[in-house]
């Protein structure tokens, strides 16, 4: 659900997300944020499977810069937060952060880069994307 110019994904931390402790594993919340991303071009249209067998394209992860704050645990309802920074010819910046409730979990930059679908080489945003997820009327 997109609100205020960011997107909003609930997940629920299950024992599988989590180490001996009971303490999510670190990289679960990469896992939770490929999530939310899917789930945000979902939300305007395109899920995978259209962008690979429609438009020949795939999105991947370029970079990313993630700072852990707090730790999530066993069965906690989180919130992952995604937001479109940047829309270049073949990149798109988001800035993600997770919550438990108001507290702040994780904050994470993530550049993703549009790459052909065959040749695993950056492409342009196809504009039916480009269309949609214009940053500017997301915020």
């Amino acid at each position: 659900m997109i609100r205020n110019g960011k997107f909003h994904w609930p997940v629920r931390v299950y024992y599988e997300d989590t180490d001996s402790g009971g303490v999510v594993y670190h990289a679960d919340y990469l896992r939770f944020m490929e999530r939310a991303r899917t789930e945000f071009l979902r939300s305007l249209g395109f899920g995978q499977a259209k962008l690979k067998d429609e438009y020949g394209v795939l999105f991947v992860v370029r970079s990313l810069a993630l700072q852990y704050r707090r730790p999530a645990r066993f069965d906690d309802a989180l919130e992952v937060v995604t937001q479109l920074k940047e829309l270049g010819r073949s990149l798109m910046k988001f800035e993600q952060q997770i919550y438990r409730d108001d507290e702040l979990l994780i904050d994470a930059a993530v550049d993703i880069v549009c790459i052909d679908a065959e040749q695993f080489r950056p492409v342009s945003i196809p504009a039916a994307v480009r269309n949609m997820i214009n940053p500017t009327e997301l915020e």
